[in-house]
């Protein structure tokens, strides 16, 4: 949820985010923008995480794999994803709290250019946190062209209203 906070006389600070208050069961949020994968977003990666399986940075390896061009390393996609959703859902989360039901439907390829929304499943308050609640979530990644590529759950703690960091401190 994009807004502004107004900090003084004709200044205001972007304020991203939503407050356990903002999320309602059953809202879906689209989240943009979408991201095309470059064959260096793949590559920087696979190599940052020493994913070694050649399928994603070989050619002559992946020629001769089933999909005949090298694979997006699945974590990339997930990082993406996940990375896309937080200023609408989580941007104000004190902590992930878990991720479940990671589902790979398709395979992702350099050049794709990758959408995501999230649906809010479910949200309680704490039990043991009385200025914060829980919130889960499942978030949809497609591919421009409509193809489910991922699907994942994911809760998260979030702040009521007036409890953030941003409500009480000027940073």
């Amino acid at each position: 949820m994009y807004g502004r906070k107004e900090i003084g006389p004709q200044r205001y600070r972007e304020d991203l985010g939503r407050y356990y208050e903002d999320f309602e069961v059953g809202d879906v949020y689209e989240h943009r923008p979408g991201r095309t994968v470059t064959e260096t977003d793949n590559i920087w990666f696979t190599n940052l995480t020493m994913n070694t399986h050649p399928v994603h940075f070989d050619h002559a390896y992946a020629r001769k794999s089933e999909f005949g061009k090298p694979l997006v390393n699945s974590a990339l996609t997930l990082a993406m994803v996940a990375g896309m959703s937080v200023s609408d859902t989580s941007q104000k989360a004190i902590a992930n709290l878990g991720w479940d039901k990671i589902k790979l439907t398709a395979p992702v390829f350099v050049g794709d250019t990758l959408y995501a929304e999230s649906e809010v499943l479910s949200k309680r308050e704490s039990k043991s946190r009385p200025t914060q609640g829980i919130v889960t979530i499942t978030t949809t990644g497609r591919k421009d062209d409509g193809t489910v590529f991922m699907t994942y759950e994911r809760s998260f703690l979030v702040p009521k209203r007036g409890h953030g960091v941003g409500d009480l401190a000027n940073y």
